[in-house]
């Protein structure tokens, strides 16, 4: 006679069937939902911190772009010079003289300087013959030519001064301001010549002693620029009128 299976025993299994099916029914989606919680978890995570030579890295890539950007904004003024400008000398009747060179008439000035020299003497000076001026100043250490911030010789800011071989104080380059820009606007029509520009307002740049010193003697005319190498540069002065030789002639020198 065959044995019989108790319902309690077919009810058992069968349960305990049911219940490993939901056991593997609730690990599924704990499996699924534990996924993107890990995508979270990567996405929150911070970055690995970046090392010195990275960080020196990125430093150096984003000044070196900043440095280009500066450089092409900037206006090229020193490049494509040119052989021929166009210079001034002017300043006050009292006060001393002043040198700009242009590379055109409209243009801002390429070279600016103040020399200590009275503008009275030096137009004394031209009136008995030809002038030299020559501009001196020091080579630049090697150290600074290893680092590579070199200078132009235009751009040089203090220069020793010697006027037909006597030494004649020191000059200083200066920038263009408004005073400076007045007056190389109001000369601006004449190509080559000589005059003096009257004062502006009365009782303009009036000394101690109450004389008015607003007019402005000037000289102008187009020179050629020889560049000799990158410590020496020649403005002369081209007069039509002379004999071949500069009335005016300008050194720049770097010893």
């Amino acid at each position: 006679m065959a044995k019989s299976t108790s319902p309690d025993k077919k009810h058992f299994h069968w349960s305990n069937k049911v219940s490993n099916e939901d056991e593997e029914h609730e690990q599924l989606p704990s499996l699924i939902d534990s996924c993107p919680q890990k995508d979270k978890e990567q996405e929150l995570r911070p970055p690995p911190p970046l090392t010195r030579k990275k960080l020196q890295a990125i430093t150096i890539a984003r000044m070196r772009s900043m440095l280009s950007a500066l450089s092409k904004n900037r206006p090229n003024l020193l490049h494509g010079l040119g052989s021929r400008v166009t210079g001034t000398l002017f300043g006050s009747r009292k006060g001393h003289v002043h040198f700009a060179f242009q590379k055109s008439p409209i243009t801002q000035p390429v070279f600016l300087i103040e020399l200590q020299t009275p503008i009275s003497g030096l137009v004394k000076e031209m009136a008995s013959g030809l002038v030299r001026i020559a501009l001196e100043c020091d080579k630049e250490g090697e150290k600074v030519k290893k680092v590579g911030h070199s200078r132009r010789i235009l751009e040089e800011p203090v220069w020793r001064t010697y006027c037909n071989g006597k030494k004649c104080g020191f000059a200083m380059k200066r920038e263009c301001g408004e005073k400076e820009w007045r007056v190389l606007k109001a000369v601006e029509p004449i190509s080559m010549g000589a005059g003096v520009l009257p004062a502006e307002k009365e009782g303009d740049n009036e000394d101690e002693d109450g004389d008015n010193e607003g007019e402005i003697m000037y000289m102008r005319a187009k020179f050629e620029r020889v560049v000799g190498s990158r410590d020496s540069e020649a403005f002369y002065m081209m007069n039509p009128d002379s004999n071949g030789a500069p009335e005016l002639s300008i050194y720049l020198l770097r010893v």
